[in-house]
């Protein structure tokens, strides 16, 4: 290579890495900083330490986060206090940037929802209400805490939980939750004390079509019809249904 040539490149070189370090919210910032810090656009290295990222000593120095969620930066109150954000005190390190990023990056590569209940210390992932506020639906209205028998913590939506896959609810089996499920475990029901549905009645109408398992209705009921008939048992009330057909023809 031409010595001139090698010359130009290396100044090109250092020229760009000097421009890199002096300029490097142009250089290489992935995007805009959020407004609240809009006044440190210019400033990369009030946050950044040089080759090693973001340490979130850096972070406290601002948010510390015994005030995170009720005071500003500057010792303001808040007016309106964030009541979902006193789970800082409680994060099992100070590792700020397991969350947040403040650089609007390139969108399509951008993540959301960073957020991992598993940074919490165990005491604090007991209780959802802790720190989110309950639904205030008609159908969370009636129910009180264990939130994990429908949601998980990686995702509030969608629920786990579809009632038609067990049960589904037309307008005469639109009661409220504790009709069929009692002590606000979800994961048990009854269909006894509505109409016919008595143990003794439910035995006889079953014990006369042959049938000898029905303690989980739902297993061969999965609505209101009760001639809809699904399951292992409803292949067992086909079988009892033919043979005895062929003994009434047989007589």
């Amino acid at each position: 290579m031409n010595p001139i040539v090698k010359v130009l490149l290396a100044v090109n070189l250092a020229v760009l890495a000097v421009l890199v370090f002096v300029y490097p919210h142009l250089m290489v910032g992935p995007g805009k900083l959020i407004a609240g810090h809009k006044k440190l656009d210019a400033d990369c290295f009030a946050c950044h330490a040089p080759f090693t990222g973001v340490p979130s000593a850096r972070c406290v120095i601002c948010h510390k986060p015994a005030d995170i969620g009720r005071l500003t930066t500057t010792g303001q109150a808040i007016a309106k206090p964030l009541t979902a954000t006193p789970f800082h005190q409680k994060l099992l390190s100070q590792d700020c940037m397991a969350c947040h990023s403040d650089h609007a990056g390139v969108k399509r590569f951008r993540q959301a929802g960073r957020f991992d209940h598993a940074l919490l210390q165990a005491d604090t992932r007991k209780l959802c209400q802790d720190c989110h506020k309950t639904p205030t639906d008609s159908l969370h209205r009636q129910i009180t805490g264990n939130c994990s028998q429908c949601h998980n913590q990686e995702k509030w939506l969608p629920a786990t939980f579809d009632h038609n896959k067990y049960f589904a609810l037309d307008r005469d089996h639109t009661s409220r939750c504790v009709t069929c499920h009692a002590r606000n475990d979800y994961s048990r029901y009854t269909c006894y004390g509505c109409h016919e549905h008595t143990p003794a009645n439910i035995r006889r109408e079953h014990i006369e079509e042959g049938i000898r398992e029905f303690d989980n209705c739902v297993k061969c009921h999965r609505n209101a019809d009760k001639d809809d008939i699904r399951g292992e048992l409803a292949k067992d009330k086909g079988r009892h249904e033919g043979k005895r057909k062929k003994r009434e023809d047989d007589d």
